[in-house]
């Protein structure tokens, strides 16, 4: 069988080495441990913060929001998987975990809201961000951590960044769905009553993309609480790094309990943040 490969291959990958090692790592690399700053921040504030609050009170605290967001149901189930960890001895790996995941999910957020109503408002922006995006989702998570490494070392803020890049496409592109699919007669009435461009996203194609929004961050915090897993191997803590030294060692039952936490806050997480979907969807037909 002939192929083009038996006379000819590509040279793709010396091509990124020497892009990555020889100009983009000894080039930008200040620029990029620089710009870890503001996550570094973030992330040591939110630490603290979860890691000096006396369990009763988190327990209660959280408990209480969960009702109040979610009912009942997801604040009893609250309630016991908060019991279960703090039980199993997982609660200090249990908040460093969340507060790794609640600075990505921010920072995604923050970056990937505005960036999906710019590509909502302009097709030309749209078509070259769509594949740049593509790419983000399709790229295996362990590709991500070369580059972080090398431009940003090893700890708990560069398995942040490596998080946020992981996590941010899905907020993107819902954004930019939701904000499409608000009627068209909707949007041409608002300017005909003379609403400027500020007035009618802020009023009118936000809110009613809201749900849709929600449904994005609800998928980006899914995916980042499992980067935030995987970014172990470059040095974050919490209960990802329980189950890679676990893992190392052959104690299952060490890496199932580190799972287990990982399960219990994902399911606490992921209906909290569907609840808020729900209300901003029946906000919408109110």
């Amino acid at each position: 069988m002939w192929n083009i490969s038996d006379y000819y291959v590509l040279p793709l990958d010396t091509w990124i080495q020497d892009f990555v090692v020889d100009w983009l790592v000894p080039n930008l690399r200040p620029y990029f441990r620089a710009a870890q700053w503001p996550v570094q921040q973030l992330l040591v504030y939110l630490n603290w913060v979860l890691h000096s609050t006396p369990f009763p009170i988190f327990l209660i605290g959280a408990v209480a929001l969960v009702w109040r967001i979610a009912g009942k149901h997801v604040a009893g189930f609250t309630f016991v998987a908060l019991i279960v960890i703090n039980l199993l001895g997982l609660w200090a790996d249990t908040m460093t975990t969340l507060a790794m995941v609640l600075t990505a999910v921010l920072f995604c957020t923050v970056i990937g809201v505005p960036v999906g109503v710019l590509a909502a408002r302009s097709n030309r922006f749209d078509i070259v961000l769509r594949p740049i995006l593509d790419v983000m989702q399709t790229i295996p998570s362990f590709v991500y951590l070369v580059p972080i490494v090398m431009l940003f070392g090893i700890g708990l803020v560069p398995g942040i960044i490596a998080t946020i890049i992981f996590a941010f496409p899905p907020i993107v592109r819902l954004t930019n769905l939701g904000i499409r699919q608000v009627s068209g007669d909707l949007v041409e009435a608002a300017e005909s009553f003379g609403s400027t461009r500020r007035q009618l996203l802020l009023d009118i194609q936000i809110p009613l993309a809201m749900p849709t929004i929600m449904a994005g961050l609800n998928q980006t915090l899914m995916m980042a609480l499992s980067m935030v897993v995987m970014a172990a191997l470059i040095g974050a803590g919490g209960l990802g790094l329980t189950v890679y030294t676990s893992i190392g060692r052959l104690q299952v039952g060490s890496a199932a309990l580190g799972g287990i936490g990982i399960v219990l806050m994902a399911i606490v997480l992921d209906r909290v943040t569907q609840a808020l979907g729900k209300t901003s969807a029946a906000s919408r037909r109110q």
